[in-house]
């Protein structure tokens, strides 16, 4: 496999405008919350889809003389990440104010972390679809509180506000500005989820908002410095993100052909109209008045803490994915596949035990994963089990039903959850390997069609045709090898 840096992908990028080539400058700033069963500073829950303001703690609603206390868990998650990524783990940090005003902001300002952030500079591994690999650099992870949530569709004239998410953990990972495409944008997006559900420091479902990425495009003749970016907010959809990029990218790309200059603001995705839309001028970072919270210490833990967080973190994706291409002889590309989500990649690991690696990724990757997708169903609710696939494919390995009888076999699997076995006996699907009773299908075949076997003497390739009818004949259950054999012998060739 070759790996790419971001600068060597230039030429392969570009989007042709009217007056020559462009290149896309991506970069993203994931906000991932943090799994924890409390907030950054306070002890509210944090379960998701609870009666509006009923998980709000005296401090998350800013009440006068309320102290924010730091959650130790919280910390521990976001150094859990920060090795996910490989990133550098600084023992030191210190939490800012970043101030503005907005009415599901209590406090009047966010506690997060600017110029001394809990993790360094790391990076991400993306495979692309052309067998490659990019390399993303992450900037840093930074923990802030999440603000609360207006609502303003509820009523003609007034916005409501629940609190339930203000002080919700975040993690803010910010990427280089490495990306080049719509397609690498949302790779690195998987990707990322993928990291931090392995380490099960985010449930990374962008449905539920608990992972959305803020997008900043840009656009340049290739070679030349970076131009001026726009940002589009809180993206929450892999096929929106991809959407937003290409659509932004085109406009500013027209914009600047038709001698306009491209404003620095944020602008929204409008999903229905597929366009995005100004939602205001881009804040710098002096707009928002960063300084030192002075309620909270800096933040100083020990080498030897991190060292003891490192030693519990689970296989990833990337050495997974090496581990089942050396293992279990994978493509590169089916490896991918299964370590992409971890529940698939253990599930696979389950039916391969002791058997083809190859073919029981055929068979998770193509035939159960294709039977799921058809029924909306995830793995974790797949009605058969990997045991029960394993069997499956034990019925195939030892000659007891064919390949094609097994398509059949899996079909009535999924549809009752029954055993391979008990379907098997039950309807009749054992494979005939009596040579006696496929040489007598064989014999009746030949002597119903002796023009045709003559011809297959001359054109061996036909012989196709007789294996089929011998199959029908035995109701596809003679085995294939043995008919292919007592043909070849009865037909001489």
């Amino acid at each position: 496999m070759t790996t790419k840096s971001p600068e060597a992908t230039l030429g392969q990028k570009h989007i042709q405008g009217a007056t020559g080539p462009w290149e896309i400058v991506i970069g993203l700033e994931v906000h991932a919350q943090v799994s924890s069963n409390a907030k950054l500073f306070s002890g509210a829950a944090t379960e998701f889809g609870a009666e509006p303001n009923s998980q709000v703690s005296l401090v998350d609603a800013a009440m006068p003389g309320m102290l924010p206390v730091i959650n130790e868990y919280c910390v521990e998650q976001a150094i859990r990440t920060g090795l996910g990524l490989e990133a550098e783990i600084n023992l030191y940090s210190v939490f800012d104010r970043k101030n503005y005003f907005y009415p599901d902001l209590p406090q009047g300002y966010q506690i997060s972390q600017f110029k001394q952030p809990i993790v360094g500079e790391g990076e991400v591994h993306v495979d692309l679809a052309d067998g490659t690999t990019s390399v993303i650099g992450i900037e840093r992870l930074h923990l802030e509180q999440d603000a609360g949530k207006s609502t303003h569709d509820m009523h003609p004239s007034k916005s409501f506000v629940d609190l339930n998410r203000s002080g919700v953990a975040l993690m803010e990972i910010v990427s280089k500005p490495d990306i080049r495409s719509s397609e690498e944008a949302t790779l690195y997006m998987s990707k990322i989820r993928s990291i931090v559900r392995y380490l099960g420091t985010c449930d990374g479902n962008m449905e539920q908002g608990s992972m959305r990425a803020d997008v900043n495009v840009s656009v340049r003749r290739p070679g030349e410095e970076l131009g001026t970016r726009c940002e589009m907010k809180n993206m929450n959809s892999l096929r929106f993100i991809r959407a937003a990029i290409e659509y932004e990218a085109r406009r500013q790309i027209d914009v600047i052909e038709d001698g306009g200059t491209i404003d620095q603001e944020t602008r929204l995705w409008d999903a229905v109209n597929n366009v995005t839309r100004t939602m205001r001028s881009k804040e710098e970072a002096h707009d928002y008045r960063y300084f030192p919270d002075p309620d909270l210490l800096p933040l100083e833990f020990s080498q030897a803490w991190v060292d003891e967080i490192k030693s519990t973190l689970p296989e990833l994706p990337d050495a997974k994915k090496a581990r089942f291409i050396s293992d279990f002889g994978l493509s590169p590309y089916d490896a991918s596949v299964l370590v992409a989500d971890k529940a698939r990649a253990a599930y696979f690991e389950e039916v391969a035990e002791g058997r083809d690696g190859k073919l029981a990724s055929n068979w998770v990757t193509s035939d159960l994963f294709g039977a799921l997708k058809k029924v909306s169903k995830d793995i974790s609710d797949s009605p058969v089990s990997a045991k029960q696939l394993g069997k499956l494919i034990d019925l195939i390995k030892d000659d007891t039903i064919s390949g094609k009888i097994a398509k059949q076999v899996f079909a009535i699997m999924f549809e009752t959850g029954g055993e391979p076995m008990a379907i098997v006996e039950e309807k009749g699907l054992r494979q005939v390997t009596d040579t006696g009773a496929i040489e007598a299908a064989v014999d009746e075949v030949i002597a119903a069609n002796p023009d045709k076997a003559a011809e297959v003497k001359e054109k061996p390739k036909a012989m196709g045709w007789f294996v089929g009818q011998v199959m029908k004949a035995t109701q596809g259950k003679a085995n294939p090898q043995a008919v292919n054999e007592i043909l070849r012998k009865k037909l001489g060739i």
